[in-house]
C-alpha cells in the first residue's frame, strides 16, 4: 500500500511542478517580448484575454461553432476578426460578440463569406504568414524598426499586418510583405505614432 501511496504522490507532485514550469516560462516569454512592445506589459495581457474572451463567446455560439472558421486577433484592444461564416448574419453576429467584450476598443471584421477553408489553405496560410515575418528582419531604412513589433496573419492569401508603428515603418513593412511569394494581398491595421 505504501509504494502506491509514494507512487501517487509523486505523479501529483511532478504534474503541480510542471504547471509551475509552465507559469514560469510563459512569464518569461511575456518579460522577453516586453522588451520590444511598444505596449504596456498590462495591454499585452489584456489583449490575450480579449482573445480568449472572444474565441469563447463566438465557441459559445452554436451557429458560429458549427457553421465557422474564426480566428481572432487583438492588439491594443483592437480585434481582427478572420476566417470564412457562410452568412452575412452570422459575421455580423461574430462583431457582436467581439465588441460585447470589456476592453475592446475597435472590431476590423475581415471575414469571408464562404465555406471554411481547407486544410491545405491554412496549411498555405501558415507557411506564408512564416515567410513574412521573417523578411520583415530586412526592412531597411528605419532605424527604431523592430520587426517582432508587427503581427503578421494571413488568411486566404491576404496578409494582415498590426502593431503600433511610425507610418514610414508601416509603409516599409507592408512593401516587404507584398514581396513574398503566395501573398495575395496586404492590409494595413497599423496604430501609428505619428
Amino acid at each position: 500500500m505504501q509504494p502506491v501511496r509514494a507512487l501517487i504522490i509523486i505523479i501529483l507532485t511532478t504534474n503541480l511542478l510542471g504547471g509551475c514550469a509552465a507559469a514560469i516560462v510563459g512569464g518569461a516569454a511575456v518579460g522577453i517580448s516586453a522588451v520590444h512592445e511598444r505596449r504596456s506589459v498590462g495591454t499585452m495581457i489584456d489583449d490575450e484575454g480579449i482573445e480568449w474572451k472572444v474565441k469563447s463567446a463566438i465557441n459559445g455560439d452554436k451557429s458560429l461553432r458549427s457553421q465557422s472558421h474564426i480566428n481572432v486577433i487583438s492588439l491594443n484592444g483592437v480585434v481582427l476578426l478572420v476566417g470564412q461564416t457562410p452568412a452575412e448574419a452570422l459575421s455580423q453576429q461574430a462583431t457582436s460578440l467581439a465588441k460585447g467584450i470589456e476592453n475592446v476598443r475597435m472590431v476590423h471584421n475581415e471575414l469571408a463569406i464562404a465555406a471554411p477553408n481547407s486544410y491545405m489553405t491554412r496549411t498555405s496560410d501558415s507557411y506564408i504568414t512564416s515567410k513574412v515575418k521573417t523578411s520583415l528582419f530586412n526592412v531597411k531604412g528605419h532605424d527604431d524598426f523592430d520587426p517582432t513589433r508587427v503581427k503578421v496573419v494571413t488568411e486566404n492569401g491576404t496578409v494582415y499586418l498590426m502593431g503600433i508603428v511610425y507610418r514610414s515603418e508601416a509603409d516599409g513593412a507592408a512593401k516587404q510583405a507584398s514581396r513574398v511569394g503566395g501573398v495575395q494581398k496586404v492590409v494595413k491595421l497599423f496604430e501609428y505614432l505619428d
